[in-house]
């Protein structure tokens, strides 16, 4: 399990870049660069990375799901996730 400092710091970077997503966007098609970077770093969306919303591992991560590759095949193993089946042939 990551840290809850962590996760809520990742919680925190995705409403900075909601808050300044239309701005940014105004000011990357005029051009205005300088004004873009007195913009908060953290409104930036590269510097958001996708974690799992169980445990918050950032490493693993399968985006149809939301979650890590751990807690995906526990989940599916145990018949949480509809429509997910072991392969066999």
């Amino acid at each position: 399990m990551a840290k809850e400092s962590i996760k809520a710091r990742e919680i925190k970077r995705e409403k900075l870049v909601a808050k300044y997503a239309a701005k940014r966007a105004d000011l990357k098609a005029k051009g205005d660069y300088e004004a873009l970077q007195a913009l908060p770093k953290n409104s930036s969306p590269v510097r958001l990375h996708n974690r799992c919303k169980l445990t918050g591992r950032p490493k693993g991560y399968m985006r149809q799901f939301g979650i890590s590759r751990i807690n995906f095949r526990e989940m599916a193993l145990s018949g949480l996730i509809p429509g997910v089946t072991k392969a066999s042939w």
